[in-house]
């Protein structure tokens, strides 16, 4: 992903506040919370519509995790670029979200599609346990 300068000095707040919460999800409200413990005052009204704008660039990628659960985002930063097929892991106890790139996945991606006919798209799977440090702890 190449150095993109953006115009405004809000599209420069939220993506300090993007860089902040890299690798993990976060909703518009988690954004606003963000701004309030600083003093910074951007109305939700603009915090979403600043980040449709960097969903449709391809900075964040906007993910539905249940039908009951407001749209969350992510951070798609330096490590994690469209153009390189990955998944996801995240931690049910911390919250942590790995990127993973993964051959045997993508075995499984063909299989898929070889023996099922179903396009898996490995930007929006996601799949659920515990990180290696959460299951060391317990």
């Amino acid at each position: 992903m190449g150095v993109i300068k953006y115009k405004t000095k809000q599209q420069e707040l939220l993506l300090s506040c993007f860089k902040a919460m890299q690798g993990r999800h976060f909703t518009a409200e988690d954004v606003a919370t963000y701004f309030q413990k600083q003093n910074i005052s951007i109305g939700i009204a603009t915090i979403y519509r600043q980040i449709e704008k960097f969903v449709a660039m391809g900075v964040v990628q906007k993910y539905f995790l249940g039908e009951q659960n407001a749209a969350c985002f992510q951070y798609m930063g330096e490590e994690c670029h469209k153009e390189v097929s990955h998944f996801h892991l995240k931690c049910e106890k911390c919250g942590t979200l790995i990127h993973l790139e993964c051959h045997d996945l993508e075995q499984l991606s063909s299989h898929l599609m070889a023996e099922h006919g179903f396009a898996l798209d490995p930007f929006r799977t996601v799949f659920y346990g515990l990180c290696e440090n959460c299951r060391l702890a317990t």
